[in-house]
């Protein structure tokens, strides 16, 4: 067996089999209670089920972030206090982040236990959609158990919508199907905006200098905010304008609960200056 080939398999039996299993699993409960559109239902039960498992690890990629937004005054005292010397730099920053609790890759982690988790779900709820790639002996070969293994298609409709349509085929199954990406797009817009720092507070006692470095330092926390801000709603709403609905179901349930605990944990964040404006 390659390199690759053991990668897949590794992949497909620690990932994706469990998550289809849960899935079908889902399923099948919904099944036996008569739950009309039990399809897109299962989706979000899952979705709600996965969130939850990663909540911990997301929590913990939140607190450090904001953990290091909150040293960053910190950190710059030290890159003017050993200016030019890289090693006390290092080794300074160090103690501070050991003093403070933070570990500085603390927010990397949990990003790279979730790609193959996110990669899973997607896959699995590929294949329960309709489609021509799709279909009941595909997901019938990944069950664990003869008693979940299907006998015909899920009903793919969920509150009148089918879950395999694109919303790019608006032109055939109507123009209501648009609203989709842009429902996906702008809760995208929000998290992202909200995984933002708090814009920087100026005072009236702030030095010439002082005043400049918070200029520099907005200007820099500016561009990053329009990537974040606009890049990845724009390229999450074009996947959802071209993947079936029921991918959107499940990635906007996804980022709502992400909001959720994001406000929980930080608050509004970037939105903090939008949510005052709003309530004026």
């Amino acid at each position: 067996m390659n390199p690759f080939d053991l990668i897949g398999f590794l992949f497909n039996e620690a990932f994706l089999r469990p998550v289809v299993n849960l899935l079908a699993l889902i399923l099948y409960s919904l099944d036996l209670a008569h739950i009309p559109g039990s399809l897109g239902l299962a989706i979000l039960v899952l979705t709600v089920i996965i969130r939850l498992f990663v909540w911990p690890v997301m929590a913990s990629q939140i607190k450090s972030s904001k953990k290091l937004a909150e040293l960053k005054p910190h950190l710059d005292e030290l890159k003017n206090k050993h200016k030019g010397d890289k090693q006390a730099l290092a080794s300074a920053q160090m103690e501070l982040y050991k003093l403070h609790g933070v570990n500085p890759a603390g927010g990397c982690l949990p990003v790279l236990i979730q790609i193959p988790i996110f990669f899973a779900l997607y896959q699995s709820i590929n294949h329960f959609i309709p489609g021509p790639t799709t279909g009941i002996d595909a997901i019938n070969k990944l069950l664990y158990f003869p008693w979940l293994k299907l006998s015909e298609n899920p009903n793919p409709y969920f509150l009148g919508l089918n879950l395999g349509v694109k919303p790019h085929e608006f032109a055939q199954y109507g123009w209501a199907l648009v609203l989709i990406p842009l429902i996906t797009a702008a809760l995208t817009f929000i998290q992202s905006k909200m995984m933002l720092p708090t814009p920087i507070k100026k005072y009236p006692s702030d030095s010439p200098k002082e005043k400049q470095e918070k200029d520099k330092e907005q200007d820099t926390m500016g561009a990053v905010q329009t990537q974040m801000m606009y890049m990845m709603p724009l390229m999450i709403g074009y996947f959802a304008f071209t993947f079936p609905v029921g991918l959107a179901i499940y990635w906007n349930a996804y980022t709502i609960l992400g909001i959720i605990q994001q406000y929980m944990i930080s608050g509004w964040g970037g939105m903090e200056n939008w949510i005052k404006v709003l309530k004026k």
